[in-house]
């Protein structure tokens, strides 16, 4: 596996945990850590070992967000075009969405601005009892960044979103989980534990093509103006069925009363024709 200096991937049954590893600086986001994270997800998403990746971190806080130790926020390297540079919680946050691999967010302690931007294109964002959230931004005199604004009111709706943006207001993990930011909470030495059970169970009874459909299906079709455009995808996946091995595993494993044992693998036997597979519509 690739050498990191500000991350940590291992790999145990199918899951690639990749952990923010600078503790000492509470994890504070870095342009390094954001390359990292990219090289580290992108690679897990195109190896056929892995199904699921679980994104947590070391020491106590998942992120303090911006690592601000340099006293400001001079981010663009020198003679990079600003109008073509990309912010680092976004390049994450983006490598993510784009993802055909579930990923599965693990958090303790404090997570607040880029360390909670990078996390909500996650599919699963488990909280500990200690979790501590805020998009402080507007406290720095700072903008938003990881795409925040597009991802945290379809997760929590406008008027939350304005709540937590506007104010810049530190929250608790109950008011999370309430809102919806949050799958579920647990006890900080419980909550890593869960993320990977719950990693476990999608590689004990899902498909790992179809989790990788419906992840997308899910991130591309859910915002469309009208129902058509799902529609006309799911028909043409549902016409495929008949052939279809892991269908076929499906309903014979149901029928059976057994676990199911899916053949087909992510990325190879993904459909080619899905719209989001054409050249240029992935980020």
């Amino acid at each position: 596996m690739s050498t990191y200096t500000a991350i940590k991937c291992t790999f145990d049954a199918g899951v690639a945990t990749v952990s923010l590893n600078r503790p000492g600086a509470r994890n504070g986001y870095t342009p390094t850590m954001a390359h990292e994270l990219e090289r580290a997800l992108k690679a897990a998403d195109a190896d056929p070992a892995v199904r699921v990746v679980v994104l947590t971190s070391e020491g106590p806080d998942f992120s303090v967000g911006a690592d601000l130790s340099g006293g400001g926020f001079d981010l663009v390297p020198e003679g990079v075009d600003p109008e073509s540079w990309q912010e680092p919680a976004g390049r994450c946050s983006k490598t993510i969405y784009g993802m055909d691999k579930p990923v599965i967010a693990a958090l303790r302690g404090v997570a607040v601005g880029g360390g909670i931007t990078i996390t909500l294109s996650c599919d699963f964002r488990l909280a500990s009892t200690d979790s501590r959230f805020s998009f402080p931004f507007s406290r720095r005199g700072i903008f938003p960044e990881g795409a925040s604004v597009w991802y945290l009111p379809r997760l929590v709706g406008m008027t939350r979103a304005a709540d937590w943006m506007l104010t810049g207001r530190l929250f608790g993990a109950q008011e999370a989980l309430d809102a919806g930011l949050v799958t579920s909470v647990h006890e900080p030495d419980q909550v890593l534990e869960a993320a990977h059970a719950l990693a476990r169970d999608l590689i004990a009874n899902t498909s790992a093509v179809s989790t990788a459909v419906i992840r997308q299906m899910l991130n591309r079709l859910s915002g469309m103006e009208s129902p058509y455009p799902a529609h006309a995808v799911d028909s043409r996946l549902i016409a495929g069925l008949g052939s279809n091995p892991d269908a076929a595993e499906g309903v014979a494993s149901f029928l059976e009363k057994r676990a199911p044992r899916f053949p087909l693998a992510v990325p190879a036997d993904l459909p080619p024709w899905l719209p989001w597979r054409s050249a240029g519509t992935t980020p």
